[in-house]
């Protein structure tokens, strides 16, 4: 018998959806809340590594992931010259598995939609537009009061409510998240043909230019900077913007560039970071995927980390048969390290940029995707 018979998640973000497909799947009641109208998700695109990819296929959508998205096996490392040249090309890790691709670029909003879908088809009872007003636990349950005026009591309640969680402000879990000073433009836009991987441009005006191929006609272009107040720009503004700096970097880029004509298809984001102390749990209310630890993105495990963390909690959950310290513990001694290596590792390539020091990007890629081999 599982540890819990219903469980409440708030947020429907990779995280929280991953955690309510398992736990329904594995026969508890589940209900998922999000504070959004509807299905949406910042960003134009997403890159997922083989760990997301094999958790992503234990939810039962992982065929639907290749489907939808682009698969590829190697990175490549180009210099910011005249040429674009290719540096270097090397062979990327495969985290999930020798049957799953190294990495798999697709649509962030196709990811989420569906991921929400299939959580619906195993019985997750869904709310859009709604919060909680108040979470009331004791030894044996947490009431649950809505912002509707409805009410429920649950036998856990998962905060997976992102990177500025109202969850974790609600347990009184005093968490600074800092501003690592890059800033980064994403662009969805058309995939040109030279575009067949991720390639990564280091130096120049700006801290890194890249893309991620997200479909067979589709990509995400971005480039890193200073983090600013860009705020106050207009959407045709800030297509400039991105088309301004990304005009220092060549080869595939050149192509990418043409397309850039749609300022609806640009956004700009701070990269953010922290990491909450162990235990994640405060009674039966606990923290995953961004609300407990948040990397900036230049190892691109953001979304795979908040997969691994609600494949971990909800194998306990239905492996145990009561809430106790031992689950905890387990859940502590799986998730804390493992997430927390990833973002001191993220952190790291954004300091070496950062202070213009040439660390060895290739070693360190390498170390975390040996780590990540091994499931979590």
């Amino acid at each position: 018998m599982p540890a819990v018979r219903n469980v409440l998640v708030v947020g429907g973000g990779a995280a929280g959806a991953a955690a309510a497909i398992l736990l329904a799947d594995g026969g508890v009641s589940v209900e998922l809340i999000d504070i959004k109208p509807d299905i949406s998700a910042l960003g134009s695109g997403i890159t997922l590594q083989g760990n997301a990819l094999r958790v992503l296929r234990s939810l039962g959508v992982g065929d639907q992931v290749k489907e939808h998205g682009y698969a590829f096996d190697t990175l490549g490392l180009r210099a910011p010259d005249p040429d674009g040249t290719l540096i270097a090309e090397l062979d990327d890790i495969r985290t999930g598995g020798p049957d799953l691709p190294a990495t798999l670029g697709m649509y962030r909003p196709t990811l989420a939609k569906l991921m929400l879908d299939r959580a619906a088809s195993v019985g997750v009872k869904i709310r859009f537009g709604t919060t909680y007003t108040a979470l009331d636990q004791d030894e044996t349950g947490v009431a649950a009061t809505f912002a509707d005026g409805s009410a429920g009591r649950y036998d856990l309640v998962i905060g997976a409510d992102g990177i500025r969680s109202w969850t974790r402000r609600m347990l009184g879990v005093n968490l600074e998240t800092h501003s690592v000073g890059m800033g980064i433009w994403r662009a969805f836009t058309a995939r040109p043909a030279s575009v067949t991987r991720t390639d990564l441009f280091y130096g120049g005006p700006s801290y890194i230019a890249g893309y991620c191929p997200t479909g067979e006609d589709t990509l995400y272009a971005y480039v890193v900077e200073d983090a600013q107040d860009r705020s106050t720009l207009s959407p045709g503004e800030s297509l400039e913007v991105i088309r301004s700096l990304s005009r220092a970097y060549h080869g595939p880029w050149d192509d990418i560039r043409t397309t850039l004509t749609d300022p609806s298809r640009v956004n700009y984001t701070w990269f953010e970071s922290h990491v909450l102390d162990a235990p994640w749990n405060r009674g039966r209310v606990v923290l995953i995927g961004d609300a407990a630890h948040a990397c900036p993105p230049t190892l691109a495990q953001g979304a795979a980390q908040a997969l691994e963390d609600a494949a971990v909690l909800a194998e306990l959950l239905l492996a145990h048969d009561a809430l106790s310290d031992d689950l905890w513990q387990v859940f502590t001694d799986r998730r804390f390290e493992r997430a927390k290596a990833v973002v001191e590792g993220s952190l790291q390539l954004c300091r070496w940029l950062l202070d213009h020091e040439r660390g060895d990007v290739p070693g360190l890629m390498g170390r975390i995707s040996h780590l990540l081999m091994q499931p979590a």
